[in-house]
C-alpha cells in the first residue's frame, strides 16, 4: 500500500480546521454522508470498491515533523501547529460492505467524529472511494458482457499516474482475474499476467529465433504476440512451429495474443489454424483499445477470443473519468444540518442516517433502498427524496440495514478480506439485481426514496433558512 500523510488534503481543509480550532469547536461532533448523484457510464449501478484501502490508511495517518515544517510555512498558526502534532483520526465510520451494489443519493458511509478530523479525512476519502468505485464498476460491466472469459488489467502505462496502481486493486473487486501490474500484483495477492511487447521480436532477425527464445525463457506461462509483422501469414505459422517443439520438451504454449487488426476475424482464423495443428489447448488472447462496448461487439460476431486484457478505458473510467461523489454536512454542534440549493437534487439529507435495502418475504430484493433516521422504526412508506407524489408502501417488507460500523473510536473493525473474497461477495450483490438493472441502453431505475420523519425533518429545516 502506498504511503500517505495527513497533508494528502485540500489546503482548504486545513484553513476551516484552523478557525474551528481557534474558536474553540474541535471537540464539537460532526456527521458527514458519503454519497453520489450520478452513476457512472449511464448505468444502473455502481460497485463500492475502497473501503479496506481507506480505513487502513485513516487509521494510521498523521502529520509527520516534515508536514508541520511545511505547514509553518504556509502561515498556519504555531499553536494549531502543535495541535496537528498529535493528530490522530479518533472517529466513528458506518459504511456499506465493500463490492456491494450501490446507488445515487443514499448514504454509502457516514463518518462520526469530531469537526477537524471529519475535515481533514475528506480529501482523502472522496480520493480513494470516488477513484475506485469508478474503475470497479467499468470492470464489473466488462465482465457481464465477457461472461467467464478470463479478463486481465493491462491498463498501468495508460493511467494517470499511480491511480494505475488502485486501479488494478478496484478492477479485481470488479470482477478481473489478472494484473501486468506487478507492484499491485505483490501489495494485493493479486494473480500477475504478461506476454511480450512488438519490440522483443523487433529486436530479433527472425520472428521465429524471438519465440523459442522466450519459449525457453518462460516455459509455463509462454504466450506469444503474433502481429508484429503478418498474423496469418507469419505469427501464426511460427507459434505453432514453437508450440510444437515445446511439446517434444513436454511443455505446452498457453496462448498467443493479438494486438491489432480485425480481431474478430482473425482470431476465427487463429483459431482454425491452431486446432489443424492439434492445439486446441492453445487459447487466444486479445488486447487493444477494448472495452464492455468492443467486447460485446467482438462476442457478438463470433470471435474465439478466451483472454481480453484490457487497459486505457478501464483505468481511466472511460468516458466518465471521474464519479461525482460529494462529502456532506448532515449534523454538528449538536444540530442537523443542511445544504439548500436551487437544483432539488443538490438539497442534502439531515441527521444520522440509516440505509435499508428492502426484500420480500423470500428475502430477494425488490429493487428498493430506503434512507431512514438512524433509530426510526414503525416505517410504513418510502417517498422518492425529489419528487413527493411518488411513493412506495413498506408493509411487511424485510429492511436489510446496510450501514455498518466499520470503524469505532479511530479503530479499524474491518475484517480484513482478500481481493478474490470482495469480488465475490460483490458478484453475489450484483446476481440479486434483475437483468433489466445490468442493461447496457435504459437500464431500469433503482428506486432510492426517504421516509416520511426525514423528508419531515428536512423540509422543516429548509422552511427555517428560508426564512
Amino acid at each position: 500500500m502506498l504511503d500517505f500523510s495527513a497533508t494528502y488534503t485540500d489546503q482548504y481543509q486545513l484553513a476551516m480546521a484552523q478557525v474551528y480550532f481557534k474558536k474553540g469547536q474541535k471537540d464539537y461532533t460532526a456527521i458527514f454522508d458519503y454519497y453520489f448523484r450520478k452513476l457512472p457510464f449511464n448505468g444502473g449501478y455502481a460497485i463500492f470498491a475502497g473501503l479496506q484501502d481507506l480505513l487502513e490508511i485513516i487509521e494510521n495517518i498523521k502529520f509527520s515533523d516534515k508536514d508541520l515544517e511545511y505547514l509553518k510555512k504556509q502561515d498556519f498558526d504555531d499553536d494549531f501547529l502543535e495541535y496537528l502534532k498529535d493528530f490522530k483520526f479518533r472517529g466513528n465510520i458506518n459504511s456499506v460492505q465493500e463490492g456491494d451494489v450501490v446507488f445515487p443519493t443514499r448514504p454509502v458511509l457516514q463518518v462520526e467524529a469530531n469537526i477537524i478530523e471529519a475535515q481533514i479525512i475528506e480529501t482523502i476519502l472522496l480520493n480513494l472511494l470516488n477513484f475506485q468505485t469508478l474503475v470497479a464498476t467499468k470492470a464489473s460491466r466488462i465482465k457481464l458482457v465477457s461472461g467467464e472469459r478470463t479478463l486481465l488489467d493491462f491498463g498501468l502505462r495508460r493511467a494517470q499516474g499511480p491511480g494505475g496502481y488502485y486501479a488494478t486493486r478496484a478492477a479485481i473487486v470488479g470482477g478481473f482475474h489478472g494484473t501486468s501490474n506487478v507492484i499491485a500484483g505483490r501489495d494485493f495477492d493479486i494473480p500477475v499476467s504478461g506476454t511480450m511487447a512488438h519490440s522483443f521480436i523487433q529486436s530479433y532477425d527472425e520472428e521465429i529465433t524471438a519465440f523459442r527464445d522466450f519459449a525457453e525463457g518462460r516455459p509455463k506461462d509462454c504466450v506469444l504476440l503474433v502481429d508484429t509483422y503478418d498474423t496469418l501469414k507469419s505469427g501464426v505459422p511460427n507459434a505453432i512451429t514453437v508450440a510444437k517443439e515445446m511439446e517434444e520438451r513436454g511443455q505446452k504454449l498457453m496462448a498467443i495474443r493479438l494486438d491489432s487488426g480485425d480481431l474478430a476475424y482473425l482470431s476465427k482464423q487463429c483459431r482454425k489454424m491452431l486446432d489443424e495443428a492439434g492445439l486446441d489447448y492453445v487459447k487466444i488472447a486479445a488486447s487493444n483499445q477494448l472495452d464492455e462496448n468492443v467486447i460485446k461487439s467482438l462476442l457478438e460476431q463470433g470471435a474465439r477470443i478466451d483472454v481480453f486484457g484490457v487497459g486505457t478505458n478501464l483505468v481511466i473510467g472511460s468516458p466518465d473519468a471521474a464519479l461525482d461523489g460529494v462529502y456532506k454536512l448532515a449534523y454538528s454542534h449538536g444540530k442537523p444540518r443542511i445544504k439548500i440549493s436551487e437544483s432539488i437534487i443538490k438539497v442534502t439529507l439531515p441527521h444520522k442516517k440509516q440505509v435499508y435495502r428492502l426484500r420480500d418475504a423470500e428475502g430477494h430484493c425488490v429493487g428498493a433502498d430506503l434512507i431512514a433516521l438512524f433509530e426510526e422504526n414503525d416505517i410504513e412508506n418510502m417517498i422518492h427524496p425529489f419528487e413527493p407524489y411518488k411513493q412506495m408502501r413498506i408493509g411487511e417488507l424485510q429492511k436489510e440495514p446496510l450501514l455498518q460500523p466499520v470503524m469505532e473510536n479511530g479503530e479499524n473493525k474491518l475484517e480484513h478480506k482478500s481481493l478474490q473474497e470482495i469480488a465475490e461477495y460483490s458478484k453475489s450483490r450484483l446476481a440479486e439485481l434483475s437483468i433489466e438493472y445490468k442493461r447496457f441502453n435504459n437500464p431500469h431505475i433503482y428506486k432510492v426514496g426517504i421516509t416520511e420523519a426525514l423528508k419531515a425533518e428536512r423540509d422543516k429545516l429548509i422552511a427555517s433558512y428560508q426564512k
